[in-house]
């Protein structure tokens, strides 16, 4: 495997953190090049040009930190293209200045309660990709509280759930229950038709938000094809 592609492999680490989705998949990644010393050149782009900024922000300081941490990288150099506040961004992000440095006056905190919020949005949204197909195929409430991750069904939806609990320090072992609420604690039975609502609320949303994503980036950039 070529630099280049490992570099790549680690900006599929990156997420959207409202889409829970990985900025490879979303084409956010205008380019990404490795020269002969190992100095590695990516550049970001976003659906629209006034995409939040704090979502932007954490985007590119994260593509930064995987980049820079691959070996055999020397150096990193992530930028965002075409957004109004790219100058700062990319400023902030290349001098780890911190979000509320880089936006001075503007910020008063940094992301990381930010980052946790969606992440528990993806989980909660997760339990409904994992419990949806059982309770179609007719598994009721009380079994639906009592199935753990270690007796679900294995699945790629099933392996992310682990990760994003694990990322919130929610239990993620085979024992854990799969319908858990935001504290960790085991959905009842009785909880269980109103949870899954919820869920799939969530996960419709965050779904729908992806879609119009992709069709407005494919839509601002339509001349260009994506780099994967």
């Amino acid at each position: 495997m070529s630099l280049r592609d490992t570099v790549w492999q680690a900006l599929g680490t990156v997420l959207d953190p409202e889409l829970d989705e990985p900025i490879t998949a979303l084409d956010f990644v205008a380019s990404c090049t490795v020269s002969g010393d190992g100095v590695a050149s990516v550049h970001l782009r976003l659906p629209t040009f006034f995409c939040a900024p704090n979502f932007s922000f954490l985007m590119v300081a994260d593509a930064y930190d995987a980049v820079a941490a691959v070996e055999g990288v020397t150096r990193a150099e992530v930028v965002l293209d075409d957004h109004h506040a790219s100058p700062e961004i990319n400023g902030g992000v290349a001098a780890h200045a911190g979000f509320v440095q880089t936006f001075a006056g503007e910020a008063d905190a940094e992301l990381e309660e930010l980052r946790r919020y969606f992440l528990e949005k993806a989980v909660l949204a997760g339990q409904d990709r994992v419990a949806r197909p059982l309770a179609d195929a007719g598994v009721g409430p009380d079994e639906l509280a009592g199935i753990t991750l270690g007796a679900a069904p294995a699945s790629p939806d099933l392996d992310r759930l682990r990760r994003r609990r694990a990322a919130l320090g929610l239990p993620a072992g085979d024992d854990a229950a799969l319908l858990i609420h935001g504290d960790g604690n085991p959905v009842t039975a009785a909880q269980v038709p109103l949870h899954l609502r919820r869920a799939r609320l969530t996960r419709l949303g965050m779904e729908s938000n992806g879609d119009l994503c992709r069709s407005f980036l494919k839509t601002r950039y339509a001349d260009t094809a994506g780099i994967g």
